[in-house]
């Protein structure tokens, strides 16, 4: 039986700052540094056959920082299909300065629509049409032939996976909050899904703003 950790980056600079990342190449936080080394104890009892990540430094770092944890040297393949959603035009921009510049109800839908693409960027469907048929010709085939797979990237490449792997619409899809460092586990008989959870690992800040700034997003201060 295949296993897949799917996991997304621990907290980067710009989620501290709650700033539209997107392709913008940011480093981890400490914080984000020390949730990756708690998202290791917690996948102690996996040994990975291989190893997948996107070419964005908080995606490789996480998955690098995981793995010296658990002294495990899968190979690692890195590929810009697993990149997060390019968010163009808003890209470095604060969130909630561009809700008081926009409005909430335009924000929202740039990044929580499924089909609405931010000015010169990406919708998450985009981000469906170069992450899935990735994860079915490099991953999936690993998942089949029963080995146990990591593939740490982020919250908008990793949404379309598990909206394959769960059958969810895209409506559902596009409302899913992927924490951060908060492995996501599948076990596969084939090709199928006969297993997931969601491994919540206490001491984690699954959020990437602050509370104050989480609390502005949305609306409740």
């Amino acid at each position: 039986m295949g296993t897949l950790i799917a996991i997304r980056h621990g907290q980067s600079q710009w989620n501290l700052e709650n700033r539209f990342t997107g392709w913008t190449d940011i480093p981890l936080t400490e914080r984000g540094e020390k949730d990756a080394v708690l998202a290791a104890a917690a996948l102690k009892d996996f040994t990975f056959d291989i190893a997948f990540t996107s070419r964005l430094e908080r995606a490789t770092e996480t998955l690098s920082i995981i793995l010296k944890e658990l002294g495990q040297t899968p190979e690692v393949v890195c590929d810009s299909a697993l990149n997060e959603r390019h968010y163009g035009d808003l890209q470095g921009l604060n969130k909630a300065e561009t809700v008081e510049k926009h409005g909430e109800e335009q924000v929202q839908l740039w990044r929580r629509s499924f089909d609405t693409r931010p000015p010169h960027g990406e919708s998450m469907a985009d981000c469906e049409h170069r992450t899935w048929p990735f994860f079915t010709q490099y991953i999936l085939p690993h998942l089949v032939a029963g080995k146990t797979v990591i593939v740490a990237a982020h919250g908008n490449s990793l949404r379309p996976i598990v909206k394959n792997l769960e059958g969810l619409t895209p409506e559902v899809t596009a409302s899913l909050e992927i924490g951060l460092c908060t492995p996501y586990i599948y076990r596969f008989d084939g090709e199928r899904v006969v297993s997931h959870e969601i491994l919540h690992v206490e001491g984690i800040v699954t959020k990437g703003a602050s509370l104050q700034e989480a609390k502005v997003e949305e609306g409740t201060v």
